[in-house]
């Protein structure tokens, strides 16, 4: 069957592959590109339209796509968010994209206006210094798996580590900490982008002392002592729970997430001055238009500062 001939449903492995291959996105972004798709998959076969081919496909489609997730509810029967909807169409604009790269006729991604009101929506959630200390402060660090807990709590907000690259640490790449104060560190981080972290003098000296009571020989840095498989590689979702378990005993908000730590890793950075460009390279963003979400934070600080020291006050009426 030529790529002409085959219906738009068809070719979404061979984009996902693509997403893999070629582009060199994550898994992750991979499961959201296939979660999202599968949308529209649903429209498609809703509206009939199971074998509507690329070049068939037209702005009318995506109208009438648009107004199915606007109008679209889940069990609770509540719409999707705008934002939500955003991230479908930005799935359905990649697709759209990879039809152009492979020369397959189809509707042009720009066709797929995203809707003006939805990028504001997205808010950073994080915590001040308070909160941070509390939680970090949380883990009884008299047994190991305190110690350990204490040590991923340091190590999120001494980096601002995606917890994909946290759980990929390994212990040899801590090997020769014993005498240095802080320690940076070379990591492939998402898309294989290669970038470096910075543990500061106290991330550094609490996972010193975790360090001291491994006697195993696995290779992880962060490793299960407890459950079916005791001394394995920490989960994704393992580290999740342990920072849930610490919002809660710490009395931080219970959105706390590792992610919440990085963010919160970020703003600590903006709110002391630190340029955008600069907290871009240790977040490892891509684009300057993913560190640009934290602009906002420092708006009421901004503003305090100019009610203080702009001279405009003291000028005669």
């Amino acid at each position: 069957m030529k790529k002409s001939e085959k219906p738009i449903i068809k070719h979404i492995p061979d984009f996902l592959d693509y997403c893999e291959v070629e582009k060199g996105l994550s898994e992750k972004t991979q499961e959201n590109y296939d979660r999202y798709l599968q949308k529209f998959v649903s429209w498609l076969k809703k509206t009939k339209k199971e074998a509507l081919l690329p070049h068939k496909l037209n702005t009318d489609d995506i109208w009438t796509y648009r107004l199915y997730l606007s109008r679209h509810k889940n069990k609770k029967g509540k719409t999707l968010k705008k934002i939500s909807q955003n991230y479908y169409l930005i799935a359905l604009r990649a697709l759209l994209s990879y039809f152009t790269a492979k020369d397959i006729v189809s509707l042009p991604a720009d066709k797929i206006r995203l809707p003006k009101d939805a990028k504001h929506e997205k808010t950073v959630k994080f915590l001040n210094l308070e909160q941070i200390e509390r939680l970090l402060l949380a883990p009884d660090t008299k047994n190991p798996i305190g110690l350990r807990d204490r040590a991923i709590l340091e190590t999120l907000f001494s980096t601002g580590l995606r917890v994909a690259e946290l759980v990929a640490l390994n212990k040899e790449q801590f090997a020769n900490i014993k005498n240095k104060d802080d320690l940076e560190l070379s990591i492939i981080g998402k898309g294989d982008r290669p970038r470096t972290v910075y543990f500061s003098e106290r991330a550094l000296s609490w996972l010193k002392k975790y360090l001291e009571i491994r006697k195993d020989k696995e290779k992880a840095l962060f490793v299960n002592y407890r459950g079916r498989k005791p001394g394995s590689r920490l989960s994704r979702r393992s580290m999740e729970r342990i920072v849930k378990k610490y919002a809660i005993k710490a009395g931080v908000p219970f959105f706390t997430s590792p992610h919440t730590i990085r963010h919160s890793m970020a703003t600590d950075l903006l709110t002391q001055g630190v340029d955008l460009r600069t907290i871009q390279e240790f977040l490892g963003h891509r684009s300057i238009t993913s560190t640009q979400i934290y602009t906002h934070v420092t708006s009421k600080r901004l503003r305090d500062i100019h009610r203080k020291f702009h001279s405009g006050r003291k000028l005669k009426e």
